[in-house]
């Protein structure tokens, strides 16, 4: 009978300096060795743990979570320590999200997160630490002969972490590996302090370890054959099954039981699929459902008044009054809809920000997708069009049958986005507000260039086999030599170029660095580490959450997209000029909203296709449609956008439209 083990070291994807491991092969790879449990722990990360967390648990695993840290190291600032912290409970996920946080807003050096050995000594509650083996504080110490030193460095470490600080074993034949277990297993010895076998995972199978190399390679923008590249990982750190690490351990068994110890001793359940709304101000007295349904009644009221003017509909008149009861049974429909699902929140935080930019000059776009279709919104003013007056539907935004957060697209000038992004997070808090982050991978194209430059070849040949790949957006390795005979016929016939390719298909679609959401902002009820570790730029500004769009939605964060759209930009120039001129005649600003939809010299100018910068009216294509269609409403405009693509254009539908319209 085999000693059962679980792994409570392992890099993936997501660890972007090294780790070559892609979630669902792991679980799959995990459960297939037959461990009830795994420990992911990424450099200073928790970017997949949504991801882990659901597939270990559709899997019958147990997800514990972790991660691998550098201590800053007072002697040497250049070889920081390394530290693996486990959560073993809600407590423990909260201080670590709170320590890999403060790594980067604080202890940011040269791209790596590094944190101060007080720090996780004071925030040590519900978590579990495992020592770095030859790589930690104690483990450094002993290899340098200061074994005095060492004992009273571990003797701090027990007293923060009673019963829950590990020596870490590792037997993967890097140097001082070995010394290291030995003189680990002497002092644990001495001091009574339990000991753990890890693997230092890297990638799933042995084979895959020259992948791993050349990933750290490019990531390193160093050839694999540069002499002064420092080896780090050997082709024994991949994940090695309870059998495999039996015999490694034959002769500390116990160092494989406490690896199963551990986790017995970690149990978090991270809230998956709930939603958690910032808390909107309501005046006193006051519930936040009757001062939604105010607001938009009030709000109607003024939207009602500008479109249909009291000298035409008279107030007292039959007309008006049938026009009013239309509205307001829709506005109550979809009033009540959404007090049921419990989203007035959401909308009242939009209409304050969006209420916020129109007050101070930001421009607003006047609402776009599913949205549009809201009355409700309409009566908030976060959108400018009626969808009584062009038939939209509410259902198409939100459903009862269907739950999903409602979704505002909201477009704001390129160059003024951030000033509401800047007033969001002093009303709800800057600890409250910030960006999402988005994971870059390894594409196409560029992966054959990365791997020919970390394999040393000529920059020739991996530009050449770039540029066969065709240039298309979703292309992968597998469709471009499928598609291209001139592709195939080079990697079949050039040695160089086929070593290049076999590598390249290993690393395709790899987490190759981070970025922000171009729109996306959570706001969150209380503090942001409450849901999710924080990254930021080097100089601590630019917060990100460390879960992605998706991700965050599953953590429970809602996600307001403030999207900056040049077009806004060039209008609010365009407004400028013109109030100029307004101002020299003696005539006050320019109110965009009033001017006429129907306004005859702008169809002309639009029949003669002069739509340069006009959104989604000015490539050539959509120009050679309007000279044959010749708008001269705003809804031939919706037509016209909604015709030109490919189904439509392909299938003879806009020749009919085009013909019916001229008779």
């Amino acid at each position: 009978m085999t000693t059962p083990f679980v792994h409570l070291r392992v890099h993936t994807e997501y660890s972007l300096v090294d780790g070559l491991v892609r979630l669902k092969p792991l679980v799959k790879a995990t459960a297939g060795h037959g461990m009830p449990a795994m420990a992911v722990t990424d450099e200073a990360n928790l970017f997949g743990l949504v991801k882990f967390y659901k597939a270990a648990q559709g899997a019958g695993l147990k997800p514990i979570i972790g991660t691998d840290l550098w201590l800053a190291n007072p002697h040497d600032e250049g070889h920081p320590y390394r530290l693996t912290l486990l959560a073993m409970n809600d407590v423990g996920y909260r201080n670590l999200t709170e320590l890999i946080s403060r790594g980067w807003m604080e202890g940011q050096r040269l791209g790596h997160a590094e944190l101060k050995r007080d720090w996780v000594l004071a925030q040590s509650e519900g978590l579990i630490a495992l020592s770095g083996g030859r790589d930690g504080e104690i483990g450094r110490h002993l290899l340098s002969d200061h074994g005095g030193e060492a004992r009273a460095l571990l003797d701090e470490w027990n007293a923060a972490f009673p019963g829950r600080f590990y020596l870490e074993l590792a037997r993967t034949g890097r140097p001082l590996e070995e010394e290291c277990v030995h003189l680990s297993v002497e002092l644990a010895v001495e001091t009574g302090t339990p000991v753990v076998a890890t693997n230092d995972v890297r990638f799933l199978d042995k084979e895959d370890f020259w992948a791993h190399e050349t990933r750290v390679a490019i990531g390193e923008g160093r050839a694999l054959n540069d002499s002064r590249r420092e080896h780090k990982y050997t082709e024994e750190q991949y994940l090695k099954s309870p059998e495999e690490m039996a015999e490694l351990f034959a002769d500390i068994p116990e160092a494989l039981t406490n690896s199963v110890m551990i986790a017995a001793r970690c149990s978090v359940e991270v809230r998956l699929g709930e939603i958690f709304l910032p808390e909107f101000e309501i005046p006193e007295g006051m519930t936040q459902d009757e001062f939604f349904r105010k607001v938009s009644h009030d709000g109607l009221a003024e939207r009602l008044d500008f479109l249909f003017p009291a000298e035409r509909y008279p107030r007292d008149g039959d007309e008006f009054a049938e026009i009013d009861t239309r509205y307001r049974k829709r506005l109550d429909f979809e009033l009540d809809i959404i007090i049921q699902m419990g989203f007035p929140g959401y909308f009242l935080i939009v209409m304050d920000f969006i209420q916020w930019a129109k007050d101070n000059d930001v421009p607003v776009g006047p609402g776009r997708g599913s949205g549009a279709g809201s009355l409700v919104a309409y009566a908030q003013k976060i959108t400018d069009l009626d969808p009584i007056g062009y038939d939209l539907l509410f259902e198409r935004f939100l459903n009862p049958e269907r739950v999903s957060m409602p979704d505002f697209d909201v477009d704001f000038c390129m160059e003024k986005r951030d000033r509401v992004i800047e007033y969001v997070a002093d009303r709800y808090g800057r600890n409250a507000v910030s960006q999402i982050v988005t994971f870059g991978t390894m594409a196409a194209k560029a992966v054959v260039r990365d791997v020919a430059r970390a394999q040393g070849r000529p920059y020739s040949l991996g530009d050449k086999l770039s540029k066969l790949i065709p240039f298309e957006v979703g292309m992968t390795l597998g469709k471009a030599i499928e598609a291209e005979p001139a592709l195939r016929e080079f990697v079949e016939n050039d040695d160089e170029a086929a070593e290049i390719w076999e590598m390249a298909l290993k690393l395709e679609g790899i987490t190759r660095g981070t970025g922000k959401h171009a729109g996306g902002v959570v706001i969150a009820p209380t503090k942001l580490t409450d849901f999710s570790p924080l990254l930021c730029d080097e100089d601590g500004s630019g917060l990100v959450v460390q879960f992605d769009k998706n991700d965050i939605e599953e953590a429970g964060l809602v996600k307001f997209d403030f999207l900056g759209l040049r077009t806004l930009t060039i209008i609010d120039w365009a407004l400028t000029m013109v109030d100029k001129v307004r101002a020299v005649e003696g005539q006050g600003p320019l109110k965009i909203e009033s001017i006429p939809l129907d306004d005859a010299s702008t169809f002309e100018m639009l029949k003669r296709a002069e739509t340069t910068a006009v959104f989604q009216l000015e490539s050539r294509g959509m120009k050679e449609l309007i000279k044959r269609l010749l708008p001269d409403s705003l809804d031939d405009m919706i037509a016209l956008v909604a015709l030109f693509r490919p189904g439509p254009l392909q299938s003879g539908m806009v020749d009919d439209f085009i013909n019916r319209k001229h008779g």
